[in-house]
């Protein structure tokens, strides 16, 4: 992955986050990571030093509750999204999404005459 795609994804993972979460209730790190890599057949692969800083911030904020349990004598740590957030973690993939249809407006115009010249 280029500097350019990693700065893209690294700026979009509380929005991965969020998704996954309002699909699955609860999910640790590293099937967060798997999930991803798995939706986009590989070509997006988010590590673990990345997804961790997201997700520690988002439980900062509020969004997200953990819960740990010991798995194979191990404990894992599991994010949900926080019950009294499920409406902001909405709005706020909302907002995304509408962000990206206006970006995807301006990168594909179905009207190119609505394109800047120089």
């Amino acid at each position: 992955m280029n500097t350019t795609s990693h700065q893209l994804l690294k700026g979009s993972l509380s929005a991965i986050i969020l998704k996954l979460l309002a699909h699955t209730e609860w999910m640790y790190g590293y099937e967060i990571c798997q999930k991803v890599k798995q939706l986009t057949d590989g070509q997006l692969k988010i590590t673990e030093g990345a997804l961790y800083p997201a997700l520690y911030k988002l439980e900062a904020d509020g969004m997200l509750i953990t819960k740990t349990q010991i798995v194979e004598g191990r404990a894992r740590k599991y994010y949900a999204i926080a019950q009294d957030q499920q409406g902001n973690a909405v709005d706020r993939l909302a907002q995304i999404e509408q962000f990206l249809h206006q970006l995807q407006r301006i990168l594909t115009p179905s009207d190119l005459s609505k394109l800047p010249t120089t």
